[in-house]
């Protein structure tokens, strides 16, 4: 245990609160979560060969369909600081340069022959690899690529090598492919899609828009969603505003920058800072000082206590259980009919955002689950028993990870259990009937419309 002065003097010049020194109890007190850490966890530097659990499976079952839900890859911030450079970063595609794969020089030649692709509405005018000189705002950059072309390549040796998931003369019928219409959501999909089904024939490939980033379809009118949305922002500024430690963080560099306090917040700093972070790059700086790594501690630190009491309150939890139930219904929907031995949608693939992927990383119950990084991928598997053709079973995966048996649906299932997989008719029964009885009803559109007593 190291013994800290109570009174330590910051090398940003902020005066923390005087604390009184309580020593920790090294039997239950859990290890202090480190902020920065958690931001390179979040980064997804494409470094070391990452190990997977996707695909393992007893010999006599059969794997017969796959189902991927992605973040996209790394991108240029959302917001600007105000009043400071905008980071110095290049999203021209160069395969010299670091991080690359074995393969981008590839997929660059064969993006520029994609016009014979089958690309929903607007997604046809978005460009299908990043190609400016200094990144436009959102734009995925080279590493964003890089990530998803090594996800497309892991995905291939274990579903097409091993598993024969598709085979060499697969169709346009066997695969579904879905996006936002984003430029870094669709570029996402295609550099996974490139390294899954290297140089795949553009005539089989139909990519479908998706306007709403929680992918609610023609399900999307949910008042009571929305009531808890906004209960949960109510419940996240709160908890800001309750924070001194960072509300003088913010003070500090507002006077840094030159801005009024609350037009810093309000340009969202952490997404900016971020991108200088993953990328190396010095925060920035003015005549009045520099942004510095204890700020960016501070605020990431924040985010990650706002993460923990999320998880306390529910309230997140129950906006997720109503803002995921359309996708996870239409995953429902197309496991049971590929179960009853249909052979169109075996892949699948949703390429999304980090508010796609946390509510129904949520509404599943897997609360152990980091907030998803940069190209995150969630997975379910599913597995025909050979010996009893009729029973089905399903595995999730989160980057790699079981996490079938975290899962609401599946947690006792496993007490009981010799399969290592989870009985397809309980993630049925969780879509259609169980996700609602928090809420005292028995339909989706019945909870959407149900006041909480």
């Amino acid at each position: 245990v190291h013994l800290i002065p109570v009174n330590p003097v910051r090398e940003d010049g902020l005066n923390p609160k005087s604390r009184k020194r309580i020593m920790p109890d090294l039997l239950t007190e859990p290890p202090a979560i480190d902020p920065v850490r958690e931001a390179h966890v979040y980064c997804n530097i494409p470094t070391v060969a990452e190990r997977s659990m996707e695909g393992h499976a007893p010999h006599y079952f059969k794997l017969v369909s796959v189902q991927v839900l992605i973040r996209h890859g790394d991108r240029y911030p959302l917001y600007a600081i105000p009043k400071t450079k905008r980071p110095d970063i290049d999203c021209m595609l160069l395969p010299g340069r670091k991080p690359s794969h074995p393969q981008l020089e590839a997929f660059i030649k064969h993006m520029s022959k994609g016009s014979a692709a089958q690309l929903d509405g607007s997604l046809s005018s978005l460009p299908r690899y990043p190609s400016h000189s200094l990144c436009e705002m959102g734009e995925l950059t080279q590493t964003g690529v890089v990530q998803h072309l090594r996800n497309g390549q892991l995905l291939r040796e274990i579903y097409i090598n091993k598993h024969k998931l598709l085979l060499s003369n697969w169709t346009a019928k066997q695969l579904y492919l879905e996006t936002t219409g984003k430029s870094r959501t669709l570029q996402s999909a295609l550099a996974l899609l490139y390294t899954f089904l290297p140089d795949f024939d553009w005539k089989k490939i139909n990519m479908r828009h998706q306007w709403s980033t929680i992918f609610c379809s023609g399900s999307c009118d949910c008042p009571m969603r929305n009531h808890y949305l906004e209960e949960e922002q109510r419940r996240q500024y709160s908890l800001r505003v309750k924070d001194s430690d960072l509300e003088k963080i913010y003070v500090d560099m507002a006077k840094i920058v030159g801005v009024p306090t609350r037009q810093l917040r309000a340009s969202n700093p952490i997404d900016s800072l971020l991108c200088y972070f993953c990328h190396n790059v010095s925060f920035p700086c003015t005549k009045a000082g520099c942004i510095s790594m204890e700020h960016f501690r501070a605020i990431k630190r924040h985010q990650l206590e706002d993460e923990k009491e999320r998880q306390e309150k529910k309230l997140y939890f129950l906006y997720a259980l109503l803002a995921t139930h359309p996708l996870l219904n239409q995953t429902v929907n197309r496991l049971q009919r590929i179960a009853e031995g249909k052979k169109e949608e075996v892949f699948v693939l949703y390429s999304a955002h980090d508010v796609t992927l946390s509510p129904v990383l949520s509404a599943l119950g897997i609360t152990e689950a980091r907030f998803p990084r940069f190209a995150a991928r969630l997975v379910f598997e599913l597995w025909q028993d050979e010996k009893k053709p009729k029973e089905h079973f399903i595995r999730i995966l989160y980057n790699g990870a079981d996490v079938t048996f975290q899962t609401s649906f599946c947690k006792d299932h496993y007490k009981h259990s010799s399969k290592l997989m989870c009985p397809l008719e309980k993630f049925v029964s969780f879509v259609r009937r169980d996700m609602f009885l928090i809420f005292n009803s028995t339909s989706y559109s019945d909870a959407c419309r149900r006041r909480p007593l």
